[in-house]
């Protein structure tokens, strides 16, 4: 099992690194200029490129490029935030958008699985009827629609909560915010886990678990949901790392310095900021190689057939 481990814990590492200079490789060789032209002299912009080295052949760029991020240094912007340092401003682009999108999971997932299993229960009836309803709509509604219907109600109508993201009251800021975007997670798992969980009911170990006397809650912890849990982890990974990352639009109505803003900034700003789009492509990619690892150690968590292949292959 340790060598199935250290297997794909390297290729993971090796993935991000592949992906870190086609990155790299994208956003030096595209065209146009990462300075903001306007402002700044032909002079100045060939003083600041031979000041970051942008000058230098691209395999220099990148090795410096790459040790700079061993050491938690992504350089500095060439037009976001006056050219502070990437990392500080990621830092705090980071904490806001993974306590916003961790809330959001644990939300989603935790009522979309009861749904779910409550749907699975009671197979055409009231309830599986309304786990229907309440997933197509939170599957086909984008989340700024619930944003701002949440706005609407619980900001202007009932001033509750903060009209706008106060990062002096993050409790109730957070809250409007991500209600809206753990509406679209909460659906997925609730569909995912009633059309899984109803599989599983009708397989022949589970028939099988009923005839030896199992039933109710025993059964449906020891095999149904055990079973259907596999799947449903699969389905959740990408969504994790959306959530994680910030939801562009979301965080741009609702004035969230989170990763989603920043890379809206980046790009629609004062001239494309190279440097931060490089930077925040690589943060998602690395999420998203770190999350599906984590996924694929699970199954042999959730899978004991994964677990006597790993041991095998070992």
């Amino acid at each position: 099992m340790l060598k199935y481990v250290l297997k794909r814990i390297g290729m993971a590492v090796l993935t991000l690194l592949i992906i870190t200079f086609l990155l790299f490789l994208l956003v030096r060789i595209m065209p146009g200029n990462p300075f903001p032209s306007e402002r700044m002299s032909a002079e100045q912009i060939a003083n600041k490129r031979a000041e970051m080295g942008l000058d230098d052949a691209i395999p220099v760029q990148f090795f410096r490029y790459l040790g700079g991020i061993l050491r938690g240094d992504f350089g500095k912007g060439t037009s976001l935030y006056y050219g502070a340092p990437i990392s500080t401003v990621l830092s705090t682009a980071i904490s806001n958008s993974f306590r916003i999108g961790g809330l959001a999971i644990l939300l989603g997932s935790a009522v979309g699985l009861l749904l779910g299993i409550v749907a699975a229960l009671n197979r055409g009836k009231f309830w599986d009827g309304f786990c229907t309803v309440f997933s197509i709509l939170g599957v086909c509604v984008p989340s700024y629609v619930f944003l701002i219907f949440l706005q609407y109600t619980f900001a202007f109508r009932i001033p509750y909560f903060p009209y706008f993201f106060d990062p002096n009251r993050f409790l109730f800021s957070a809250v409007i915010p991500s209600v809206s975007l753990s509406l679209f997670t909460m659906s997925t798992i609730a569909r995912f886990t009633r059309n899984e969980m109803v599989e599983v009911f009708d397989s022949d170990y589970v028939r099988l678990a009923e005839a030896k006397g199992m039933y109710g809650s025993s059964l449906v912890r020891k095999h149904v949901l055990r079973n259907a849990l596999i799947p449903i982890v699969t389905v959740l990974a990408p969504l994790v790392v959306d959530l994680l990352t910030g939801a562009l639009v979301v965080e741009k109505i609702y004035g969230i310095n989170g990763i989603g803003k920043l890379m809206v900034d980046a790009i629609t700003g004062e001239g494309i900021d190279y440097n931060y789009v490089l930077a925040l492509g690589i943060l998602y990619s690395a999420l998203y190689i770190g999350i599906m690892l984590i996924v694929d150690l699970l199954y042999g968590v959730l899978d004991p057939r994964i677990r006597v292949a790993a041991r095998e292959e070992g």
